[in-house]
């Protein structure tokens, strides 16, 4: 990989704050901004990643309920109220 300079204009006080905070963990400025990159760019892949992946499953639920796999309300309530009822049964009926 080849090295290329990387030049921006700073405030000389943040500038100043910032060399004194890299001294202070045994860093130079220029290794904390090649960290602060490498962590930006990898969080920005990683959550476009996970963009794609989202984008996927809501298409596959989609596609799911336009072929008409859905399930009723009613039908979700009452399975949902077994296993209250079990879960209520299991923990010897108290609740809190």
């Amino acid at each position: 990989m080849t090295d290329t300079t990387f030049t921006f204009r700073i405030d000389e006080e943040l500038k100043n704050a910032f060399s004194n905070a890299a001294k202070a963990h045994d860093q130079s400025v220029a290794q904390l901004l090649r960290g602060f990159m490498r962590d930006y760019v990898e969080r920005e892949q990683s959550e476009a990643e996970h963009d794609v992946w989202f984008r996927q499953q809501v298409q596959i639920g989609l596609d799911s309920a336009n072929a008409g796999n859905l399930i009723s309300g009613e039908d979700v309530e009452a399975e949902f109220s077994d296993r209250r009822a079990q879960a209520l049964r299991r923990m010897g009926g108290k609740i809190g």
